[in-house]
């Protein structure tokens, strides 16, 4: 994988790529949750990359893509990936989105409708507005005093504990979240700002309707928020199915790679 970096008005991006070039397959785009990085989908680059072109970034203010003013929301993260893809001569990509990447995806979808092949979300439920209510809402755009009330220690037990059922994705987690020991505060303004622009991009009541083929996972042991509560309410409204991941948390990719790696391949093949 090679490390490149795109330079926005906000700072500058640093994702990975590899130099795999076959015009008739799709790319697959990478896209890590809310203070997760790119190490989140190593299994899934390691298992994909001797077969599709890949990329994966650091999100805007995560990890390796800092210092970056957090003054943006997700539609312009949305045209900065856009604009990536456009740099890397990438036409036809597929987006894997775990959590947040997963809204990302939906967000990019909803701007450049006739551009994505594809998009698989993780972990991440829909954007329509009907799915929460409004002080669900509320309190995501006021979060972020609330992580400033535990102690580091703390904070990272919940997190790592919170987000996998494995060994190694909440060791995973716990290095990733070792990323910001020095500079704590970096983190709960990452994670504030994050339920922000998640807030205001449902609150923009888009239809994100989807043109292109959809498939949704999410780990049957995920105890984030109420993920498992939207996309059971999502099954219902859409008739669609959800592929529940046994043994897995929020991070199911981490927890069940093979088996999530499995449906990404079988979904891939189907792509007309």
């Amino acid at each position: 994988m090679i490390e490149k970096t795109y330079t926005t008005p906000c700072g500058t991006i640093r994702y990975w790529t590899n130099q795999y070039h076959e015009p008739s397959k799709p790319s697959l785009i990478f896209l890590p949750g809310l203070t997760a990085d790119h190490r989140l989908f190593d299994k899934q680059i390691a298992y994909f990359k001797n077969k599709y072109r890949v990329l994966v970034w650091d999100a805007p203010g995560h990890a390796a893509s800092y210092p970056f003013e957090l003054d943006f929301d997700l539609f312009d993260k949305a045209t900065w990936l856009d604009e990536i893809l456009t740099k890397e001569g990438i036409e036809h990509p597929v987006f894997i989105g775990q959590s947040m990447g997963g809204y990302l995806g939906q967000v990019y979808a909803e701007m450049f409708a006739e551009k994505p092949k594809g998009l698989v979300t993780i972990d991440s439920p829909p954007l329509q507005r009907k799915y929460y209510t409004a002080i669900e809402l509320w309190l995501l755009k006021r979060i972020a005093p609330v992580f400033r009330l535990y102690s580091w220690k703390t904070l990272v037990k919940a997190v790592t504990e919170g987000v996998s059922t494995t060994a190694y994705g909440k060791k995973l987690m716990f290095d990733m979240m070792m990323t910001y020991d020095d500079n704590r505060r970096r983190f709960s303004h990452l994670i504030g700002h994050g339920f922000k622009i998640l807030a205001k991009a449902v609150e923009k009541n888009c239809a994100y309707e989807i043109k292109c083929p959809v498939m949704v996972l999410c780990g049957k042991e995920d105890r984030i928020g109420s993920c498992i509560r939207y996309l059971k309410a999502y099954e219902k409204h859409t008739g669609k199915p959800v592929h529940w991941i046994e043994n897995a948390g929020h991070n199911a990719n981490t927890d069940r790679p093979e088996t999530v790696n499995g449906l990404i391949d079988e979904f891939l093949k189907n792509l007309s």
